[in-house]
């Protein structure tokens, strides 16, 4: 993993170097999500490995060997190279089919157009020279190149990045070329699903800041997932409303954008630019402020910093922090707080619950004064005024 690839953000100016702590963030990469999640630990994030999908190259597969076949059948005009890690899988397969120097000299004679840096790394670390790679690094920008061509009697190859590019494919073959579709790997579910299924638990109850995707397919990945258990449509309110979907890039964002799911995403589609998107928009939109009892708190994900010093709360006591945190100075009931603690108490332990509750977290503060109890009434914020953001 090369520095440029990561672009740790741990170097940058603009975020502090724990500017994550007291957040929780999903993982859903399965490749390179240990070098990710470690930009994010390092910054202070929890985080929750969820890996959505698993590679599946082609080397056996009869439709990558047919595709190559054709391509050598003719000139090969224009080549579309999406994925570095594809096209480096194709350059190997074609190798152990004994076509290598075929494949290469015909590639050699096209234009190359690769997506992003990766696959143009990928294209000349193959002794290839690349024409042109679009700065937005998306398919939709090499698609609006072509087509601004003659496109009439043209073969242009595209490397597939796991699933078809159906559009994509025919809006050139529309204008006149001849497309050969080159399905070097495929995405297919994790084998394991139970920890994405859990993280679609904690981002619909609320128990993660920020779910990370690095790809389209793990997008969908999670969105079957949730479908198959009649959750689709509870996640997708979960990251409407205050679980953050972060997104590497334009490709990644679609299918959410699709749903109506705002997202965050870096100007560069890289590791480590996510991981400084993070650093920045958690910080400023998922932190409540509060001044009470004449001590300054900082509300986050799963801790509070009291007067700078961060200090990790339990479920509960969170849930009862955020509640009398929505109202600040107010007066909240023991039966409004009953509701928001974890596993829903049942009705004959429920103020045992909301008092163990109030005794941890103000264990957990520090300072008393804090949190004050009203008689007969609740408990509130010892404060005057809220700055949330």
């Amino acid at each position: 993993m090369t520095a440029a690839l990561l672009d740790d953000p741990l170097t940058s100016p603009e975020t502090a170097p724990d500017a994550l702590a007291g957040f929780t963030i999903g993982v859903t990469a399965t490749r390179r999500r240990e070098e990710f999640a470690a930009l994010l630990e390092r910054r202070g994030a929890r985080v929750v490995r969820a890996p959505a999908i698993r590679l599946v190259p082609l080397p056996e597969d009869a439709d990558l060997l047919a595709a190559t076949r054709e391509s050598l059948e003719g000139p090969v005009h224009d080549v579309v190279v999406t994925t570095g890690v594809g096209f480096r899988g194709w350059m190997a397969a074609a190798e152990g089919w004994g076509l290598s120097t075929d494949l290469a000299d015909h590639l050699a004679a096209a234009r190359l157009l690769p997506r992003g840096p990766k696959a143009r790394g990928a294209v000349r670390a193959a002794g290839l020279n690349d024409h042109w790679t679009p700065l937005t690094e998306s398919c939709e920008e090499i698609k609006q190149y072509l087509l601004g061509q003659d496109l009439r009697g043209r073969r242009i190859v595209v490397q597939l990045h796991g699933e078809p590019l159906t559009g994509f494919v025919a809006a050139l073959r529309a204008a006149g070329a001849t497309v050969i579709e080159v399905p070097v790997y495929r995405w297919l579910p994790y084998r394991d699903t139970s920890p994405l299924r859990r993280l679609i638990t904690q981002a619909i109850s609320g128990s993660v800041d920020a779910v990370a995707f690095t790809s389209a397919p793990a997008v969908l990945a999670m969105l079957n997932a949730a479908r198959a258990e009649s959750l689709e449509d509870t996640l997708i309110a979960a990251f409407r409303g205050p679980v953050v979907a972060a997104c590497v890039g334009p490709v990644t964002a679609a299918p959410l954008l699709a749903q109506g799911v705002p997202v965050i995403q870096p100007e560069r589609s890289r590791l480590g630019a996510l991981a400084r998107t993070l650093a920045r928009h958690l910080p400023e939109h998922s932190v409540t402020r509060v001044t009470a009892g004449a001590h300054e708190l900082e509300i986050r994900g799963h801790a509070v910093a009291v007067d700078g010093e961060l200090k990790p709360l339990p479920p509960a006591p969170m849930a009862v922090l955020k509640r009398l945190a929505e109202r600040p100075g107010h007066v909240v009931p023991r039966s409004e707080l009953r509701v928001v603690l974890p596993g829903g108490p049942s009705r004959d332990s429920a103020e045992h619950a909301v008092e163990m509750a109030v005794t941890r977290l103000r264990r957990a503060l520090g300072p008393s004064g804090i949190v004050e109890t009203v008689v007969k009434r609740g408990y509130r914020l010892a404060c005057d005024r809220v700055d949330a953001r």
